[in-house]
């Protein structure tokens, strides 16, 4: 055991990779002792949780500038890695053991299994006569604190989003970064400086396209809040421009806060007229959606461990093609807009919102293959995988979500291709056999008379008859008909 003149506190970082506005480092901070910083990765959990390798790599990347930071506020980082949640109990009563840790803060995090760890935690600490202090960070406003009158979680996001937006008028700003502490000498000699190349033990992939330094991060919000922000309802459905905020990456590993986006807002809508608020707006209610899809995963823990939402959904029949599944990874399903979003996944580990829902809804609707599958897919390969929102995302185009797309509402790929990539730029971007099909067949290339030629697939469902079976296999899951 070290000896450590005083108690130490420890700051244990999970998804909120940042030092600005991060509630459980100031609080840890505040106490006015001596603060040890923790990361813990747990390579085989984020296996059977399928997290993407490129987002992994963008977490490496991103400690190292944490680690930085931490180093003013003299704060050191331990960086420890132990295969599963289960042994994360067993690391902290080796490292209350090692540097007599005396209360232990951090961020809570709302997924069943990431739960379930944090009750294994603070046990732990309790037999060990160590406080365990977590914090709503990850959210605008606490869940479980937008209520209806009857005190229910809400189950529809229109009022949801009315009541969370009375609350937050009455919200702080963000919190600064904390003061750093006063040199102390025998805590900074508690961890040596072995953290100088992070690395996991994790099949990664590069994510170098993103920028992980802070300053850089907080431009890059500003800046769109200054360039983009106010035409983002008119840019943000057409993939072939960057009209989204890109943002999404570091709200996922906590490198930037909900309250940081929320506070640029506020900044960017003084003195703005109607149609810029209105285009504002849009963007914040994407935020929304995202505090919308995390409050319902505290309320209703059943939708983390795989299970729809709807109970009803249970009864879909799905169709379980493996070839068919193959064929949509790959795209090779014949639908140019869907194609091109799926390679730009596979290339880039990024996809376009708009393009995500089409995606989703030919994978559960013209395919019939269940939505887990996609959710699963999705974070494997998404460098801003996020757990609620991908799986309300998913739910919410499967039809068996809350406040879900009506099953009988079903994307035409064709014509979502169409309307938001007319002339093909998108698809001929990332769909390199479709490159010198005329704009004409561009979203139909098995109608051009050279279609033969270009080796690429025909259909692989034909739409409308897809679109009737799903409503009939929906129907009947819903009892609607025998």
């Amino acid at each position: 055991m070290m000896n450590v003149s005083s108690s130490v506190n420890l700051m244990w970082f999970r998804r909120d990779l940042r030092t600005f506005d991060n509630k459980a480092l100031y609080a840890a901070c505040d106490a006015g002792v001596p603060v040890i910083a923790l990361y813990v990765a747990t390579p085989k959990q984020w296996k059977l949780h399928n997290n993407a390798g490129i987002q992994v790599d963008l977490i490496q990347r991103r400690l190292k500038v944490l680690e930085k930071e931490l180093e003013h506020l003299n704060i050191p980082l331990l960086v420890e890695s132990v295969a599963t949640y289960n042994d994360v109990p067993s690391l902290f009563a080796s490292l209350i053991e090692k540097y007599q840790i005396k209360h232990v803060f951090c961020n809570n995090e709302f997924s069943w299994n990431e739960r379930q760890r944090d009750h294994m935690v603070a046990n732990q600490l309790n037999a060990k006569q160590v406080l365990f202090s977590g914090f709503d960070d990850d959210c605008a406003l606490i869940p479980n604190s937008i209520v209806t009158q009857h005190g229910d979680p809400y189950k529809v996001f229109t009022p949801f989003k009315n009541t969370w937006l009375k609350e937050f008028d009455n919200h702080p700003l963000c919190l600064i970064k904390p003061k750093a502490l006063p040199f102390n000498q025998v805590t900074r000699s508690l961890v040596d400086s072995s953290n100088e190349f992070i690395s996991f033990d994790y099949s990664e992939d590069d994510s170098s396209g993103w920028d992980v330094e802070t300053d850089i991060i907080h431009d890059k919000l500003s800046d769109f809040c200054k360039e983009k922000l106010f035409y983002y309802k008119e840019q943000r459905e057409e993939p072939s421009i960057d009209g989204t905020s890109g943002l999404s990456p570091y709200l996922t590993i906590g490198a930037l806060s909900i309250r940081q986006c929320m506070n640029a807002i506020r900044n960017a809508t003084q003195g703005a007229n109607f149609q810029q608020k209105e285009n504002v707006s849009t963007w914040l209610n994407e935020l929304i959606w995202r505090e919308f899809y995390r409050h319902l995963m505290i309320a209703y823990p059943r939708v983390s461990k795989g299970y729809s939402f709807h109970s009803w959904a249970e009864n879909i029949e799905w169709n379980n093609n493996p070839d068919w599944f193959l064929r949509w990874k790959k795209g090779e399903t014949g639908y140019p807009i869907v194609d091109a979003a799926m390679r730009q996944l596979e290339k880039t580990g990024w996809m376009h919102n708009r393009l995500r829902m089409i995606v989703a809804s030919f994978l559960t609707k013209d395919l019939l293959l269940p939505w887990q599958l996609g959710e699963a897919w999705f974070m494997s390969k998404l460098i801003d995988g996020d757990h609620p929102s991908n799986n309300g995302g998913w739910q919410w185009s499967a039809s068996t979500g809350t406040d879900a797309q009506p099953y009988f509402r079903i994307f035409n790929p064709t014509v979502q291709g169409q309307r938001f990539d007319l002339e093909g730029k998108y698809i001929r971007r990332w769909v390199k056999e479709l490159r010198e099909v005329p704009d004409k067949y561009i979203h139909t290339p098995d109608k051009w008379v050279h279609f033969d030629d270009l080796n690429y697939p025909k259909p692989i469902v034909e739409h409308k008859q897809a679109r009737l079976l799903a409503i009939e296999v929906f129907k009947k899951a819903k009892g609607e008909i025998a």
